[in-house]
């Protein structure tokens, strides 16, 4: 068993200076940590995955494609693979954690 408090691993993300921490990679998946303050700018580009987002704490709109929701605490969005997306409008700072299938590169 693998487990993890999300604290730690906002400790752990904000000591190395990043806005994403990969914290488990398996051979199906990755999951991560991504964090992006308020009234900062998302710098994502497609990724070659698929991607679920399970918002833990903030709010945001979040732009998949041509469709914008606003997302906050226990939101759950799918990204299919090579989608282009963005968090924006971020309101309060934004902790998400991020799924990756397969794994990200």
């Amino acid at each position: 068993m693998k487990a993890f408090r999300l604290d730690e691993l906002e400790t752990e993300r904000a000591a190395n200076d990043g806005a994403y921490l990969q914290f488990l990679r398996e051979r199906n998946m990755s999951v991560g940590l991504y964090a992006l303050d308020a009234g900062q700018t998302d710098p994502q580009s497609p990724h070659g995955q698929d991607e679920v987002y399970v918002v833990m704490s903030g709010r945001a709109s979040i732009t998949v494609g041509m469709e914008t929701t606003q997302v906050g605490r226990g939101s759950v969005v799918y990204v299919p693979a090579g989608t282009a997306h963005k968090f924006h409008h971020i309101t309060e700072d934004l902790r998400v954690l991020v799924v990756f299938s397969p794994p990200e590169g």
